[in-house]
């Protein structure tokens, strides 16, 4: 069946970097769109990053470009986020999913995982 899991969450200090990775499997990664969510305590989930399994097209939401990396290894079936300057807003549960269409609205992704939390404070 259909699996996303995350790991690389954790603590870290503002100013540091974190790498996420989602290892898939039950699906052709080349097929689908891989997006990285997020979802602050009191907060809606919002869309960080996607790319595309075909061309490797990317989007960032405004707040994190220049800071966050999306790529992707198709041989290692897995995802990865790098994160970099992280400040104390990017604390939140990040999820990864993934779906058909090239999108940052959550309702069109089909898989997700269960979430790593990442938290940045000093």
């Amino acid at each position: 069946q259909v699996q996303l899991v995350e790991s690389g969450g954790g603590l870290v200090q503002p100013g540091g970097s974190l790498r996420l990775s989602c290892a898939t499997s039950g699906f052709t990664l080349d097929y689908y769109v891989i997006a990285w969510f997020r979802q602050a305590p009191g907060k809606e989930r919002e869309a960080v990053s996607c790319i595309t399994g075909n061309d490797g097209t990317t989007y960032y939401r405004d707040s994190v470009k220049g800071r966050f990396t999306i790529s992707r290894d198709n041989a290692k079936n897995t995802v990865y986020l790098q994160m970099n300057s992280l400040k104390p807003e990017d604390t939140a549960v990040y999820y990864c999913a993934a779906g058909q269409v090239y999108t940052d609205y959550d309702g069109a992704y089909d898989y997700w995982g269960q979430g790593t939390q990442v938290t940045v404070s000093s």
